[in-house]
C-alpha cells in the first residue's frame, strides 16, 4: 500500500530563482511538481520526505533555464490485488475513494441480499434494512483487480466477503 522509495527527476529552473536560495527554490518546485501525481510504475506520490542529491546543473542553450538532476525520497501509495482498503462512497453504482485512488464496485460484487433503492438519495440496502450504503458511507472493500496506465491506477473492488461492507453509516449517526 504505502512505500518509501527513492526516485530521480530532472528539474528545470528559471534564472530568476538563482541565488542564495537556489536549493530551497529547487526543492519547493520539486514538491509542487511531484506531490499528488501518479506514476503507473510507482503509484501516487503522497509526499517528498527528503532530498538525497542535487547534481550539477546543465544550462539549456538559448533559454537560460538550468536542468538539475535531483534524487529524492518520497512516500508513494500503490494498491495491489487482494489488498483490503477502507474507502468513502462517492457515487452510487458505486465508486469509492481510498486516498487518491478511485475504486469501482460493480452490482455483481455487492452481496446478493442488498438491493438498489433509487430516489433523491440512491442507496443499496439489505433486505432487513439494517445496512445502507449511500454517498459518503465508509466501506471496507477488497481490491480484486487493478489496471495501470502511465499516469493513473484504476481498481475494481468487492464487498461480498463477510468482513467487508459498511464501516460508518452516515444515516445512523
Amino acid at each position: 500500500m504505502f512505500f518509501h522509495i527513492v526516485l530521480e527527476r530532472n528539474m528545470q529552473l528559471h534564472p530568476r530563482y538563482f541565488g542564495r536560495n537556489l536549493r530551497d527554490n529547487l526543492v519547493a518546485k520539486l514538491m509542487k511538481d511531484v506531490e499528488g501525481t501518479c506514476s503507473g510504475r510507482h503509484g501516487f506520490v503522497v509526499a517528498v520526505t527528503g532530498i538525497e542529491n542535487v547534481g550539477k546543473g546543465l544550462i539549456r542553450d538559448g533559454t537560460g533555464f538550468v536542468t538539475f538532476p535531483v534524487k529524492y525520497q518520497c512516500v508513494v501509495f500503490r494498491p495491489f490485488k487482494g489488498e483490503i482498503l477502507e474507502a468513502v462512497v462517492t457515487m452510487m453504482g458505486f465508486f469509492a475513494e481510498a486516498g487518491p485512488v478511485q475504486i469501482f464496485v460493480s452490482n455483481h460484487l455487492i452481496p446478493d441480499d442488498m438491493e438498489f433503492q433509487s430516489g433523491d438519495m440512491p442507496n443499496y440496502t439489505t433486505s432487513d434494512g439494517s445496512v445502507k450504503i449511500q454517498k459518503d458511507s465508509e466501506v471496507r472493500l477488497k481490491i480484486i483487480g487493478t489496471r495501470v496506465d502511465a499516469t493513473e491506477i484504476f481498481c475494481i473492488g468487492t464487498i461480498k466477503d463477510d468482513f467487508l461492507g459498511v464501516i460508518n453509516d452516515p444515516v445512523a449517526i
